[in-house]
């Protein structure tokens, strides 16, 4: 069974994730656990040495939460790790700004898609 812990910190769920990006591979720390978030976002300023920046053929999004409206632009990674778990090819959506010492939100769509379960009474990410 794959397992993946997570934190609970300021009333907030936190964990990181690896994503790679031709040739070149980072870790994200600091993602918050949001399953009010229909996508996972990330932080631009936390990839700039991946150099991975706004294309002419990447799609522009914008999104409505509580803070209002965010917008980002939508690229290909070509892998996402959380823990053992990976997956190739997956959209994610870049922001050039989030605030309170945040990478990121790791969103519906990655837990969905990998059938991955919350389980809070032991604060991890677990796949049955």
């Amino acid at each position: 069974m794959f397992t993946v812990n997570i934190i609970y910190r300021d009333g907030l769920l936190f964990t990181s994730i690896n994503i790679e990006f031709r040739g070149k591979s980072k870790v994200i720390t600091n993602m918050v656990i949001d399953t009010g978030a229909a996508q996972t976002l990330i932080s631009q300023e936390s990839v700039n040495e991946l150099g991975l920046v706004y294309e002419n053929d990447d799609m522009l999004v914008s999104s409505k939460g509580i803070g209002g409206i965010e917008y980002s632009f939508v690229k290909r990674i070509d892998k996402i790790n959380l823990g053992s778990l990976e997956l190739i090819d997956f959209d994610i959506d870049f922001t050039g700004y989030i605030d309170y010492d945040i990478n990121g939100l790791l969103g519906l769509d990655l837990l969905i898609l990998a059938g991955l379960k919350i389980d809070l009474e032991k604060f991890r990410i677990r796949k049955p």
